[in-house]
């Protein structure tokens, strides 16, 4: 065999192999849209009926001293947003997001004061996960001005929401819950294929505060 069909035999064995890389990466790709396009149909659908029902969210506080009244879930809305991936519209990612208040009367305020650093994060992380309006204050000892405590004065109000961001290439799925059953930030990363209405079904009961299986 010629050195030259040695280089053909090499050429034809790369282009087999591109090929069938290509022909995995549009499976994957094809299996994440369907799995994007039933998400958009049951966050819409989903959104309408929760906005009705206003479901009782679930007990939140900042910490265990400072728990919040009986709130509820409203406002609920649904969003997408779409990319081009290989000269193809796909989905980039589809956002369900909604307000926690109280069930009764205005948002009132309210404030918490901490002073060791694992009470501060963990206020600080809760604050943010839940994008609640605050405002945080010094307090210092008269005379020698050693700080004593950090005291967050705050709205009785928090925003939630799922975002679910598409990985077209690796047919993956990211779930990114804030807020959702607690005051905190969860993120999973499933498989498209994973992604039915079963799964959904889990996370709408997770978002409601009934038992859920969702992971």
């Amino acid at each position: 065999m010629s050195y030259l069909q040695q280089l053909k035999r090499q050429a034809q064995s790369l282009q087999s192999h591109h090929g069938e890389q290509l022909q995995g990466v549009e499976a994957n790709t094809q299996a994440t849209e369907v799995a994007c396009s039933r998400i958009w149909s049951y966050f819409s659908e989903l959104a309408r009926q929760l906005n009705v029902i206003e479901p009782a969210s679930t007990q939140m506080g900042l910490d265990k001293r400072s728990m919040w009244p009986g709130m509820k879930q409203a406002g609920f809305r649904f969003d997408a947003r779409k990319k081009m991936l290989r000269d193809k519209e796909v989905f980039d990612y589809l956002a369900l997001g909604w307000q926690i208040v109280p069930r009764t009367g205005d948002v009132r305020r309210a404030a918490v004061s901490v002073n060791f650093p694992p009470d501060l994060e963990r206020v600080q992380s809760r604050l943010a996960a839940g994008h609640v309006v605050h405002e945080r204050t010094e307090q210092r000892h008269p005379e020698s001005n050693a700080l004593l405590a950090i005291v967050f004065e705050y709205e009785l109000a928090a925003r939630a929401n799922v975002m679910v961001t598409a990985d077209q290439d690796n047919a993956r799925l990211q779930f990114r819950l804030a807020c959702v059953n607690g005051m905190d930030i969860v993120q999973h990363v499933l498989p498209a294929a994973q992604v039915d209405h079963a799964l959904l079904d889990e996370l709408a009961r997770l978002i409601v505060g009934e038992p859920s299986r969702f992971p």
